[in-house]
């Protein structure tokens, strides 16, 4: 089993920084290059480069929750839940179909009940 994780192309958990402009502040997030083309599918989807879709989740989560304790963390844990739900039917595996198209109570719902099915507990949004 574990060859199949060990095994693996090493380039692909290196750490590679990326700069970031969030609220108007240069930054730069450091992230595992896995979850660097991860987030470039997410972003390609929905026709943006990957330093705008870190913006607009940056934008959109200080809206939603206020204060961002760890934006790298959140941002791996996106991907995370990008490929569960795509493995589950709530994100199509479509690459054309972007992610803004679709209804985000139904995916959140497909997520929620995936989870009940794992015997695993969210909170629901």
């Amino acid at each position: 089993m574990c060859q199949v994780f060990i095994s693996a192309d090493p380039t692909l958990y290196e750490s590679r920084a990326r700069s970031v402009r969030l609220h108007g502040v240069a930054t730069s997030i450091k992230l595992e290059n896995l979850f660097w083309r991860v987030l470039d599918e997410i972003a390609t989807r929905d026709g943006m480069g990957v330093p705008q879709l870190c913006t607009k989740l940056y934008d959109e989560l200080v809206a939603e929750r206020g204060e961002v304790d760890n934006f790298a963390s959140f941002l791996r844990v996106c991907c995370g839940r990008y490929l569960a739900l795509q493995l589950s039917g709530g994100i199509p595996q479509d690459a054309s179909i972007p992610i803004a198209s679709l209804n985000a109570q139904r995916v959140l719902a497909t997520e929620r009940q995936a989870v009940r099915h794992a015997g695993l507990h969210v909170r629901a949004a």
